[in-house]
């Protein structure tokens, strides 16, 4: 793929000082966000396509990430760590908010596009938090879930990686939450959008790298 990121710009971050790595936590969290069949699709189809049976979809970019999401989830859950699922619930008519005016094919979703994707659907025991907004802090108990279960880093997946992982990862750093987002376990409608908000997040708000690279510092951190 074309570089996106021109060399100035990454040299004037570069010469500000950002972008400096944070590293990990002792106890990492994983949140899957959004990995459902409305921004999957229920099978690989191009963008185009996707969007003909859900219009949020964003295509087989997904599934790519959907199989680098379930890598680390393995580990997570080999490792005991906390596994949580911040998910968009069904909308209705009464709480379609500011986000259904905006987006008002969000509002026509059918049911099942709200089913999570099978290859990493939750367990029983992994926490499931509905949501009505971008960040899955908002409006949700999940501090309080990440204090009782003595988090302090997190893993950022899913969708999209401009709105609710970016919303997500923008409000753990504000808690002052160690933050890593896998560039290849993230996804959007988008490759421009993605690419420049994932070099954004990487210069201001978390740890960005590949999902092999996660799962190789991930490994030396040890189980409790």
């Amino acid at each position: 793929m074309t570089e996106i990121i021109d060399d100035l710009t990454r040299e004037r971050y570069d010469a500000a000082g950002f972008g400096r790595p944070v590293g990990l936590g002792k106890r990492p969290g994983l949140l899957i966000i959004d990995v459902q069949y409305r921004t999957t699709g229920t099978e690989p189809r191009p963008f185009d396509e996707a969007i003909q049976e859900f219009t949020t979809s964003c295509g087989d970019v997904a599934w790519d990430a959907v199989g680098n999401i379930e890598r680390l989830l393995k580990l997570f859950r080999g490792k005991g760590w906390p596994v949580l699922y911040p998910y968009v619930a069904p909308k209705k008519a009464f709480d379609a908010g500011a986000l259904g005016a905006k987006v008002p094919g969000i509002m026509d979703i059918p049911d099942k596009g709200y089913e999570f994707h099978p290859a990493i659907a939750p367990l029983e025991g992994e926490i499931l938090l509905p949501k009505r907004h971008p960040s899955a802090f908002f409006g949700t108990p999940l501090l309080s879930y990440l204090v009782q279960a003595g988090v302090d880093s997190l893993v950022v997946t899913g969708c999209s990686t401009s709105g609710c992982v970016r919303g997500s990862a923008v409000d753990a750093f504000s808690y002052n939450y160690k933050v890593a987002v896998p560039n290849d376990a993230v996804y959007d409608r988008s490759p421009l959008v993605h690419e420049v908000n994932l070099f954004d997040m990487g210069q201001k708000y978390a740890d960005v790298l590949t999902t092999s690279e996660l799962v190789d510092a991930l490994e030396g951190v040890p189980a409790p």
